[in-house]
């Protein structure tokens, strides 16, 4: 678990942290979310997304919400990922998530190792989810934001299993596939998929 964030942060108060959610999976769109933390009500226990428990996940989502001076989810949908590959459509998630804030960033902390087409300065932090408090909330709400619409997608296309494996390449989704097909919300573009479509 994580003991605290020492990444250096620019000397501006307005920094809004950028991180994306859904880069692996077959099935559906890929969500980004970007967080203006105040600094002086902050979130107690943020960490990234992948480290903490799916409970403590939906209890700070709220949280961030209420105590941020500003969050903003973006995305791309499964359309603009098989047209544009799934690295391009996140950069756009992450771009639709900054310029959806309600407050303009005097900084943008984004996670990974490049930046999203932005009017703003912009530094992207290599595991910066586990670096930058702002990086670690908006991984939060990316995360929980994208399973719920993950369990949107088991409701409306039973048996596949995707409430379970959230659209990521597992033995059920495969077996799946391959006994029901491929839906309108997979992305054709990626080889598992593809191949089926090929072969089928």
């Amino acid at each position: 678990m994580l003991t605290g964030f020492d990444f250096e942060l620019p000397a501006v108060d307005l920094i809004a942290g950028v991180d994306e959610v859904g880069r692996g999976p077959l099935i559906g769109a890929v969500v980004a979310a970007a967080v203006i933390l105040d600094p002086n009500n902050p979130v107690a226990g943020l960490a990234d997304s992948k480290k903490l428990s799916e409970k403590k996940r939906d209890a700070l989502y709220p949280e961030i919400m209420d105590k941020a001076l500003a969050w903003s989810l973006g995305r791309a949908e499964v359309e603009e990922i098989d047209q544009l590959n799934i690295l391009h459509a996140s950069m756009l998630a992450m771009r639709r998530a900054v310029m959806g804030l309600s407050i303009v960033p005097q900084h943008v902390m984004v996670d990974g190792n490049r930046c999203p087409d932005l009017p703003y300065p912009c530094t992207a932090v290599v595991k910066g989810d586990s670096k930058v408090e702002a990086i670690a909330a908006a991984s939060i709400i990316a995360k929980v934001s994208r399973d719920r619409e993950m369990l949107e997608l088991d409701a409306k296309y039973p048996g596949y299993g995707i409430a379970g494996h959230k659209g990521y390449p597992t033995k059920v989704h495969m077996q799946a596939l391959l006994d029901l097909g491929v839906t309108p919300c997979h992305r054709r573009s990626f080889g598992p998929v593809k191949k089926l479509l090929m072969n089928g």
